[in-house]
């Protein structure tokens, strides 16, 4: 009988987890996770993040700490944030899906991971936002539409306020109660906002 894997989002381990076989399409991206993200690891610059089943990683993301300026930010939010010179913020450095698993819901999965872990550190480490930087048209596609703004002056880098990133999960988890499968089914946890999955 073949064996089976549980899929899981776990942290990387260049023992178990197969990196030389990922391939996303996009050589940057696939390059990081072969040769530099041991290193990020082990100099505690980013946390790398993988989907995989068994050793086989269907997709990865990173995090690390980051640092916004209030010039860079719409106006209306500045305002509304204390007036430091920097402000603190968690920044999704690369997300990516193998082209053997796009379009199966795995890059929303990888993304929801990390906006969940993102918050639950805001207990111990301040953050305002979210920030990523975009590959490509298609991942600021992706990105906006979670939900998340362009910076005013480099549209390749996005965020979205940690206040809605609360508000969104909070909202779903609301909502998940209150609902009542079917004998048999599972609640899903997906954003208000987000009424389809939306893949890379």
């Amino acid at each position: 009988m073949a064996d089976t894997f549980r899929r899981l989002i776990e942290p990387l381990d260049e023992k178990r987890h197969a990196r030389d076989r990922f391939s996303c399409g996009v050589e940057s991206l696939d390059a990081y996770l072969r040769s530099r993200a041991r290193q990020d690891r082990q100099k505690w610059t980013a946390a790398i993040f993988v989907l995989a089943e068994g050793p086989t990683i269907i997709g990865y993301y990173t995090l690390s700490s980051y640092s916004i300026h209030p010039g860079d930010l719409p106006d209306d939010l500045a305002r509304r944030l204390p007036r430091y010179p920097h402000l603190p913020a968690t920044l999704i450095g690369r997300l990516a899906v193998d082209t053997n698993y796009r379009k199966q819901g795995f890059g929303e999965q990888l993304l929801l991971d990390a906006l969940k872990r993102a918050f639950d550190n805001t207990s111990e480490i301040g953050s305002v936002a979210v920030v990523v930087e975009a590959e490509n048209a298609n991942a600021i596609a992706f990105y906006r539409s979670y939900g998340f703004l362009q910076f005013p002056g480099n549209p390749d880098k996005l965020f979205l306020p940690m206040r809605t990133i609360r508000d969104l999960f909070a909202k779903s988890l609301y909502e998940q109660a209150r609902s009542q499968p079917k004998p048999g089914q599972q609640h899903a946890l997906h954003f208000t906002v987000v009424q389809r999955i939306v893949n890379i």
